[in-house]
């Protein structure tokens, strides 16, 4: 796990500051690798690499970066895990290929100089990778196929920058900051900034599943190797389910096999554990493979004592079930007053969540860990959501009203200012949206709705982010050829919600302290394996998880609801509780985050 940062000249030659350009995007990301950096230049200074290393392959000096392969023909920059690496590694050297390190970054190196861009689709873990290729003349990108490991971009078609933060990207300077539209209403619709967008025209991110490759002279070439959509239809198509008896045992495989794959590392493995199905049998399939008792944290607050969404007291038992070195953190006011600074420098692009990943991070790191597994994920491959009854709900709903449901713009124009008295807005657009997967999606998952923004932006602003984003057809484009209900909601689960926010969060709130965060329930092959399941009928639901479950732990967890992970940042920030929309759930809080990178703007004094 690392930050890397870099630059090519493709259009122009090198410049006289670009070593101190990368020095500074390098700098900015110090927390995502306090074990050590590197710089790297090519003989004509047209491509330089710089890195940030937090070791847990190889964390010796065999696995610094940046890594030269073969005198410097091949030389990689990347930041994340390779879980396969040592099956990839056994079968290069049966192929004859030789190594010098132990480091999975070498192994890159290898496949790539084997099979090319083709290299991604043999590639199990997270990452984000650039290979400069001398022969070539050209740098290889690549990004994990959910976007565990982000990888942004600045372009201005004769130099390419890039770094594993949008602010180490501003650090570098030249980059074009004018504020784009598609950022900030993508952040007041969603509560995330959907990507490929970030809050500025310049820097764009490379999409989770994509690889880009920028030769000298050419236009960047980008080409997607993973959908999410492509996956489950063709498990609807080809591969039709287990039943039964069959039916569990693969599962229990599919999720034994992913934990395994996720403790591979060369330093210890923790975990965070809270009161759910998913990190229990996260610790489940994972204590029995650690050399060491396996460390285990959960968070708990003041304000949530004695209360059902107090986590502690199960997490507690279930950690001692399965012999954890459990530590339990208590978080008060105090303590996010005193940290709210820090939290948002380290919040690379706005975001209403990752405030429970920060302190449990920080947590989790005091006690030094290097490497944390986390649930993340499980919700969205087990239909935990409520959004997998609801949204199939709505469609059917809407749909049985027919010919009103064209009134839905009128019924939506006359009900919304009565509604938003009582209860959320977003019940006066069901007839206009609710037709659809992807509308009923933005109904239940949406944090603004559109037609509520014109209080808050600038009409014409308002409208050129709405057109840049054009999220109906995104929607729709990405459960294309998906059928089931299930699987449709799954796959914008997966999409948007997953990449665009948790996983983010995860990134920046554990790099933060630098930890690695590991999420096994979001894996390439995982995903694959249980594809079938969650486009079956029935589909696969929280519901067949407690037989996987030792019975002590399942007796715990028995008749507990579910609740997410709750942090008290309303009663933290003095929030009111009162029914205007705009002060109502997340909404105050994000329009709190946004004025923090909109600082002076007429936006910020609009929100504030």
């Amino acid at each position: 796990m690392c930050g890397i940062a870099g630059l090519l000249h493709y259009g122009t030659g090198p410049r006289p500051d670009d070593q101190a350009v990368v020095a500074r995007m390098s700098a900015t990301m110090a927390a995502r690798g306090p074990d050590s950096e590197g710089v790297w230049a090519s003989d004509d200074g047209t491509a330089l690499f710089a890195q940030r290393r937090l070791a847990i392959i190889d964390p010796g000096p065999g696995g610094w970066q940046p890594m030269s392969f073969d005198g410097g023909r091949l030389v990689a920059n990347y930041n994340g895990e390779i879980y396969n690496y040592r099956e990839l590694r056994s079968g290069l050297e049966a192929a004859g290929r030789r190594f010098v390190s132990q480091s999975d970054t070498e192994v890159l190196l290898h496949l790539y100089d084997l099979h090319g861009a083709g290299m991604v689709d043999r590639l199990r873990g997270m990452y984000a990778l650039s290979i400069w290729d001398r022969e070539r003349r050209a740098m290889f990108f690549a990004r994990d196929p959910f976007g565990i490991k982000p990888l942004y971009v600045a372009d201005d078609g004769r130099t390419l920058r890039f770094a594993s933060q949008v602010k180490a990207l501003l650090a570098g300077g030249g980059i074009d900051t004018t504020p784009e539209p598609a950022g900030d209403i993508g952040f007041l619709l969603w509560g995330s900034v959907p990507e490929p967008f970030t809050l500025y025209k310049g820097i764009r991110a490379l999409p989770a599943g994509h690889t880009m490759t920028v030769a000298q002279g050419q236009l960047p070439a980008v080409r997607r190797f993973h959908a999410v959509a492509s996956v489950l239809a063709e498990a609807e198509r080809d591969r039709p389910a287990p039943t039964g008896q069959a039916r569990i045992d693969h599962l229990r495989n599919c999720i034994a096999d992913t934990v395994k794959h996720h403790m591979v590392a060369d330093v210890p493995v923790g975990m965070f554990l809270s009161a759910g199905f998913d990190s229990s049998l996260v610790a489940q399939f994972a204590a029995p493979q650690s050399a060491q008792a396996l460390r285990s944290v959960t968070l708990g607050f003041d304000e949530y004592r004695g209360t059902d969404n107090d986590e502690t007291t199960v997490a507690a038992q279930i950690a001692g079930h399965h012999r954890t070195d459990h530590r339990t953190v208590w978080v008060a006011r105090a303590e996010f007053a005193a940290a709210r600074d820090h939290l948002l420098t380290a919040m690379d692009q706005p975001t209403i969540d990752g405030t429970n990943v920060y302190f449990v991070s920080k947590a989790t790191a005091s006690t030094g860990l290097k490497v944390a597994l986390s649930g993340i994920g499980g919700d969205e491959v087990f239909a935990g959501y409520p959004s997998f009854r609801q949204v199939p709900e709505m469609v059917r709903l809407v749909g049985r009203v027919g010919p009103l449901a064209a009134l839905g713009r009128g019924f939506r124009i006359v009900s919304e200012p009565v509604l938003r008295r009582f209860t959320s807005p977003k019940y006066a657009g069901v007839l206009e949206y609710g037709g659809t997967y992807g509308g009923a999606y933005l109904l239940r998952r949406g944090l603004f709705m559109p037609w509520e923004l014109p209080a808050l932006v600038d009409v014409d602003y308002l409208r050129q982010g709405l057109a840049a984003l054009d999220s109906q057809a995104t929607l729709a484009a990405a459960l294309d050829g998906v059928r089931s209900g299930n699987g449709r909601v799954a796959a914008l689960e997966l999409s948007f919600y997953l990449r665009n926010q948790l996983l983010r969060d995860a990134d920046w709130a554990g790099m933060a302290h630098s930890l690695e965060i590991r999420t096994p329930f979001v894996d390439v092959r995982f995903f694959r394996d249980l594809a079938p399941l969650i486009v079956a009928d029935p589909p696969l639901t929280k519901a067949e998880l407690p037989p996987l479950l030792a019975p002590p732990v399942r007796d715990m967890l028995a008749g507990r609801p579910k609740r997410g992970f709750q942090v008290p940042v309303r009663t933290w920030l003095g929030m009111p509780s009162g029914r205007d929309a705009r002060t109502r759930g997340w909404r105050a809080w994000a329009l709190q985050v946004l004025a923090g990178f909109r600082p002076g703007s007429d936006f910020a004094r609009r929100a504030a």
